[in-house]
């Protein structure tokens, strides 16, 4: 089954002005939903930040196929971003075509390609949620009219917890999330950091901080914590292009993501 949209959904105005992470991120990865403002705050960052997208991708893509051949077959995904194929319904209903995916992004944009989101398998199903990762609380009260909170669940946050500043409580607000899955549920985050290229740092920020974009890249150490409590499967948390569970491995390369995925034992 496919979830729809209620007819009230609000349809916020989008600000095509300014720059905004779900369509930079878009662009870098090849999509068409993007504008001007976009294109030009991305040709201001360095080079290497488009193939880090990409190797952030192919990670979701890795571990989302991972978690549905071992059985989970409900998905929470937080921050979505724009639709770009295959997104992570594709990957988890070509494994196992009864899985039930919830998505979930408080972007304008996003809310305008939703239905793109909900095109499942006959025996799965799809939901979108227009809703801020800041209201943890409203996300899975929502969630659980799609998702049994009886059964394992795999929580996606990928490239989303560094446009959280410290004074936004990021790690409280993945803890809260964390808390309500149960026992044998998995986190999966990525998380963006300079450790591999330091040199690049500096330029980073001015760039988001030139965009009016909030960014708190962070160290590896800096970016344990979101994992406290939970059993991290191997390798642990470690660059993008150095996770993965089956062959072909990939190609190991500098990346500006940390990587992991941590599991719910109580």
């Amino acid at each position: 089954m496919t979830a729809g949209i209620p007819e009230s959904q609000p349809q916020p105005p989008i600000d095509t002005s300014r720059p905004h992470p779900a369509r930079v991120y878009d662009w870098f990865l090849g999509g068409r939903e993007n504008y001007p403002a976009d294109r030009e705050f991305a040709r201001t960052l360095p080079k290497e930040t488009r193939g880090n997208a990409a190797r952030n991708r192919a990670f979701m893509h890795r571990a989302s196929a991972w978690l549905a051949r071992r059985g989970i077959d409900q998905f929470l995904d937080i921050g979505t971003g724009i639709p770009t194929e295959p997104n992570l319904h594709q990957i988890v209903q070509a494994i196992t075509p009864t899985a039930r995916v919830v998505y979930a992004d408080h972007d304008p944009i996003v809310l305008r390609h939703a239905e793109a989101l909900l095109v499942s398998t006959p025996a799965g199903a799809t939901d979108y949620l227009h809703a801020d990762v800041r209201e943890p609380e409203v996300i899975l009260e929502r969630a659980r009219r799609q998702l049994d909170f009886e059964r394992p669940i795999a929580l996606s946050l990928i490239a989303l917890m560094h446009f959280l500043p410290d004074d936004q409580h990021p790690y409280d607000i993945t803890r809260t999330l964390v808390d309500a899955l149960p026992n044998g549920s998995y986190l999966v985050l990525s998380h963006g950091t300079a450790d591999q290229h330091p040199e690049l740092r500096q330029d980073m920020e001015a760039a988001y901080k030139k965009g009016a974009i909030p960014l708190q890249i962070r160290t590896r150490a800096e970016v344990e914590p979101f994992f406290a409590g939970l059993e991290l499967v191997e390798p642990g948390l470690v660059p993008a292009t150095e996770w993965y569970q089956e062959e072909p491995a990939p190609v190991v390369e500098r990346s500006g993501f940390y990587v992991g995925v941590g599991r719910v034992v109580r």
